[in-house]
């Protein structure tokens, strides 16, 4: 009986993340017919216009908002997603737990809680606010949204959206910064929000 218990939820979540792949790969169908418009903001976070994914990565330097989720067990060890080698940005480095934009027309924290279920399959966290600030490489700038959580449910990476993830020790991270380990964009978190907490 015992196992009947654990086989069902275990079927169940696998099934869910069958779905959640069927569903990602129909909306990359979807973006590649048409582009995808992101909010262009000031940096206090007015919109002040919008633009094309492509116009927004391609050196332009037009400031867009970006949601990032910075996801902790119960003896605070932080998730960490690796990228893929197809993303446009530091692909195959270890990077926030959870990270998006946010499309034109959508509110930060519906980014926010969308990204969490299409990259991890969360829902039913609490996402506290940590900062704002705004953060540029070669290809774009970005005003970014940082939240934190501590979550004990299931995580299930998107097999699209990323190339897995697993948690991390503080010790572990702190030992790996500056080494091309980590996105820069991580980097500047975890020392501005999370170093002195963890």
């Amino acid at each position: 009986m015992k196992t009947v218990f654990f086989v069902i939820p275990t079927v169940f979540f696998l099934c869910l993340a069958y779905a959640r792949k069927v569903l990602s790969l129909w909306a990359i169908k979807d973006m590649d017919m048409e582009e995808e418009w992101f909010p262009l903001v000031d940096e206090a976070g007015h919109v002040t216009g919008k633009a094309t994914r492509r116009e927004c990565h391609g050196g332009s330097r037009m400031l867009h908002p970006v949601v990032h989720l910075h996801v902790f067990n119960e003896v605070g060890e932080l998730y960490l997603q690796r990228r893929p080698a197809h993303k446009d940005v530091q692909p195959g480095k270890w990077d926030t737990s959870v990270g998006g934009h946010v499309g034109w027309g959508e509110v930060v924290e519906d980014a926010l809680r969308r990204e969490a279920w299409e990259e991890l399959g969360m829902t039913g966290f609490r996402p506290e606010f940590i900062g704002r600030y705004v953060f540029e490489s070669a290809v774009e700038r970005e005003l970014v949204y940082s939240y934190r959580t501590v979550y004990g449910g299931l995580i299930v990476p998107d097999a699209y959206e990323l190339d897995g993830g697993r948690f991390w020790i503080a010790g572990e991270i702190r030992s790996g910064i500056g080494k091309n380990i980590f996105t820069p964009n991580f980097e500047t978190e975890f020392h501005r929000f999370l170093s002195p907490t963890i």
